[in-house]
């Protein structure tokens, strides 16, 4: 409760600071929320796009129609961009409208456990990973000498369980690639799938087309539990 009045008093205090600045702090400011409210703006407008509903005369039948379709006007979606291009654009800028925005954040002793090496056990410079990842089909480990990071192959997950939202259906999908864990870039290269994180999963089986009337073969979904205390992946995919 507090932090939404926080939220919805913020602007007061963005007013004050702003009537304050001035010089090149004020020129930085402003660029700033200047930015801010182009990105308000652009998600507004998407927005409106995915709702915006007009008459279509073209889908109304011509002559006698029966009574129940009376009030059934022909409806479409007023959608400028393609689901494709959206795709694109949400790639490029990195973001993504996830169902989980805010997460605990996961310290690096708790992914990684010290493990130690050498005739003495003195050298500690390997690491292995105690979350679920993920590694490519064809993924070879390195000779034990130059191994710094260690994936158990226990922990290695090929498969989610991935809820469509709209069609309110789970699927179990197979993982293509991790494409970003929210908590670092190291544990993203490494594929280790913790809370949050941006899954690429294999859609073909949905039979999900483009526009274009091709086939989508990979979408993004975001996990939405935690798999190592689970024993398995759970997602949402990203539509």
């Amino acid at each position: 409760f507090r932090q939404r009045k926080k939220t919805l008093r913020s602007w007061k205090k963005r007013a004050k600071l702003a009537r304050k600045l001035h010089g090149r702090r004020a020129k930085l400011f402003t660029q700033k929320r200047y930015k801010q409210k182009i990105e308000l703006k652009k998600k507004i407008r998407m927005h409106n796009e995915k709702t915006d509903e007009h008459k279509n005369n073209k889908a109304t039948p011509k002559g006698a129609i029966p009574a129940y379709l009376m009030d059934r006007e022909g409806v479409s979606r007023s959608k400028i961009l393609s689901n494709t291009i959206k795709q694109k654009r949400k790639e490029k800028a990195g973001k993504w409208d996830v169902p989980i925005n805010k997460m605990r954040a996961v310290p690096e002793a708790e992914i990684f456990k010290v493990l130690r090496s050498g005739k003495s056990k003195k050298k500690a410079w390997k690491r292995m990973v105690t979350k679920v990842c993920f590694v490519p089909p064809h993924f070879t480990r390195k000779p034990p000498k130059f191994e710094r990071f260690i994936r158990p192959a226990a922990l290695r997950f090929k498969k989610a369980h991935v809820t469509h939202p709209e069609l309110k259906t789970t699927f179990h999908l197979q993982i293509l690639a991790v494409k970003k864990n929210p908590h670092s870039p190291l544990y993203s290269s490494l594929g280790v799938i913790t809370k949050g994180t941006i899954l690429e999963v294999n859609v073909s089986e949905l039979g999900l087309v483009t526009p274009g009337g091709k086939i989508v073969w990979g979408k993004y979904a975001q996990v939405t539990n935690n798999p190592e205390l689970d024993g398995c992946i759970n997602a949402v995919l990203l539509v």
